[in-house]
C-alpha cells in the first residue's frame, strides 16, 4: 500500500487537530492546523486514503516541512 505524507509548509504550532486516525479523508480535506504568525493555516490531505498516523499532538511546535501525518492510499 502506497502512502502520502503531509509536511508543514511553515513553522508553527499545532492548533488543532481536526481528523481521527482511522478515518477516510479526500483530497483537499483539512487533516489540521497549524498556527504560525497568528496565523491559522489548514494542513490539507493531497490524496483521498485512510488516515494511519497523526505524529503530533495540538500544543506541538513544528518545523517548515516536518512530517505530521501519514494517509495510507490503495
Amino acid at each position: 500500500m502506497d502512502e502520502i505524507q503531509l509536511e508543514t509548509p511553515v513553522q508553527g504550532t499545532v492548533w488543532k487537530v481536526v481528523a481521527k486516525v482511522g478515518q477516510t479523508v479526500e483530497t483537499g480535506e483539512t487533516v489540521l492546523i497549524i498556527e504560525s504568525m497568528k496565523m491559522e493555516i489548514p494542513i490539507e490531505s493531497s490524496g483521498s486514503g485512510t488516515l494511519r498516523e497523526i505524529l503530533v499532538s495540538e500544543g506541538d511546535q513544528v518545523e517548515q516541512d516536518s512530517v505530521v501525518a501519514v494517509i495510507g492510499i490503495s
